[in-house]
């Protein structure tokens, strides 16, 4: 076995990350609300239905004000006529009858002349955005000719392409980042900033995507995680107090269908796939879950928001052949979003060409995983939990068996201790373990355990210097010792569910990193896991 690689030696001092804050991804809450009790024991999923879940999805997209048709402008200017007639008549004397006629003669003309011109302004209208629609898909049909049929990947990516030409035509920003990238190609700040902008446009075709597969990966990750807790508690739970449950929820209108715009850029998105269930708007329909009523979705929402890190898999169903379902649901949904993730980064890499570079694609990836995974890691790590449940459970009664272990039970040298009384050795490796659960993006749950590794070798330094100062600091640790100690950090963090936070950091961290310091720090905190959970 190698020794840790010397750059986890000469960093500075780790120092516990702050707790990640919710990032406020919806609208401030409307005047209109709906109360939420709780009943009190219920026995209801911890997660929010999808179809909920993709309203909140799509809240800000339809709170962006949109343009009025030329009929829609027809309609409220023969309302404000009607009103100012409505009001002349009303001081009209009975006597004065002609009057009133001619008024309403008048009226209904006024009222007709600005439906007529409105029609034929929405006529016209059409015929020019049909015109656009053809000269882009034009565009698009040249960047992708080929010799040979396009597969319907291929022609997804076209059609999405056409809609990102046709939004760039109404809005400067994307011409203006463009040009940004290339005048400076190797600022790679640049990309973060970029996606910051982009996400901050709902309308946008890569921003309507990432929303689509979000709401795609979240319906079939529903039922999977609905299963094994529709009819088991959580262990540990508390019920709700009335003092904890969520009294008000934004109200978020029916998503209708899109009536005519002046732009384009409202252009549906492509299907989610075959089979795909739609939903009249054009987006990905939600599965259907029979098990779980309309009416539990505030209450799902209250459960879950007043623990959500205390929230941990049942005991699985007892119905034939469950537990070999839920590792293949768990492969099928893992496919989804790497799949979703390729076709976004393609998208983003076909709409600003200035990305496609090596380093340019790290980091529109990492940007990318940043905007995909937080509102789907709750629902997918309760997956992963219950897939991993009996080895978290056996991993859990380790850590309660010898939860008062100290240092000298794990097999650590004297040398490797504080020599401070009432220190806790390895204390700041213990809270950037901790800080993992509170994460909700893969790369930065990695950046946590790559600084609990540093932070276990800069305390072994300052243990072995404090006791001999002939010791070399690269001397102070080798692999024999980062075991031990890494097996004694997990046990001071209680928290089982690091089995399968790994688990799942394994399968969607960039592959670059398998290779780096940032695979060695992680396949060194499973192999302290695996040991944990044999301990005797």
């Amino acid at each position: 076995p190698s020794p840790l690689p010397q750059k986890c030696l000469a960093g500075g001092k780790a120092q516990a990350k702050p707790a990640a804050q919710e990032r406020s991804g919806g609208p401030a809450p409307l005047p209109r609300h709906r109360r939420v009790f709780s009943d009190e024991g219920g026995k209801l999923s911890p997660f929010l239905p999808p179809e909920i879940f993709q309203k909140l999805q799509i809240a800000e997209a339809q709170s962006a004000r949109k343009e009025l048709t030329p009929l829609e402008e027809a309609s409220l200017q023969n309302q404000k006529l009607k009103a100012a007639y409505e009001a002349r008549v009303a001081r009209l004397n009975p006597s004065q009858a002609l009057q009133k006629t001619s008024l309403t003669l008048s009226l209904q003309r006024q009222m007709m002349e600005n439906l007529v011109i409105a029609k034929a302004r929405e006529e016209t209208l059409q015929r020019k955005m049909e015109e656009r629609r053809l000269r882009l898909q034009e565009a698009a049909n040249r960047r992708f000719s080929s010799s040979v049929a396009l597969t319907p990947e291929e022609q997804e990516q076209r059609a999405l392409y056409a809609a990102v030409l046709e939004y760039e035509q109404d809005h400067d920003w994307p011409r203006q980042w463009k040009a940004r990238l290339k005048r400076s190609p190797a600022d790679l700040s640049l990309v973060s900033g970029l996606f910051s902008c982009l996400l901050s446009f709902p309308e946008h075709p890569i921003a309507q995507l990432l929303r689509q597969l979000q709401c795609a990966v979240y319906a079939r990750l529903y039922p999977a995680v609905s299963q094994g807790t529709a009819d088991a508690a959580p262990p540990g739970g508390r019920r709700l107090r009335a003092s904890r449950s969520l009294h008000c929820m934004f109200s978020v209108p029916e998503h209708g269908p899109a009536g005519l715009r002046h732009s384009l850029s409202s252009t549906p998105l492509a299907d989610g796939g075959p089979g795909t269930p739609k939903a009249e708007s054009g987006w990905p329909g939600p599965a259907a879950d029979p098990q779980t009523p309309r009416e539990s979705s505030f209450e799902d929402l209250e459960r879950f928001l007043a623990s959500p890190e205390s929230w941990a898999p049942g005991e699985p169903p007892a119905g034939p052949g469950q537990e070999a379902a839920l590792p293949e649901q768990l492969k099928g949904i893992v496919r989804d979003i790497h799949n979703a993730i390729d076709r976004l980064l393609s998208l983003t890499l076909l709409a600003f060409e200035g990305l496609n570079t090596a380093a340019g694609k790290d980091q529109c990836l990492a940007c990318l995983e940043e905007a995909f995974f937080p509102p789907l890691w709750a629902p997918l790590l309760a997956l992963y939990r219950s897939v991993h449940q009996p080895r978290e459970a056996a991993l859990a009664r380790s850590m309660e068996r010898h939860r008062h272990a100290g240092p000298a039970d794990m097999g650590l040298s004297s040398r490797l201790f504080p020599t401070a009384p009432g220190c806790p050795a390895y204390g700041s490796a213990v809270k950037d373990l901790r800080l993992i659960p509170l994460e909700t993006c893969p790369r930065r749950k990695l950046e946590c355990i790559v600084r609990a590794l540093r932070g276990i070798c800069e305390c072994a330094e300052e243990y072995c210097g404090s006791r001999d100062s002939r010791t070399p600091a690269s001397a102070a640790i080798g692999a024999d010792d980062l075991l031990p100690i890494l097996s004694y950090v997990v046990l001071q963090t209680g928290l089982p569910q690091l089995l399968s936070e790994c688990a799942a950091l394994e399968e969607f961290i960039h592959e670059g990193y398998l290779i780096g310091e940032e695979g060695y720090c992680l396949t060194s905190l499973q192999s302290a896991l695996s040991y944990v959970e044999s301990l005797q």
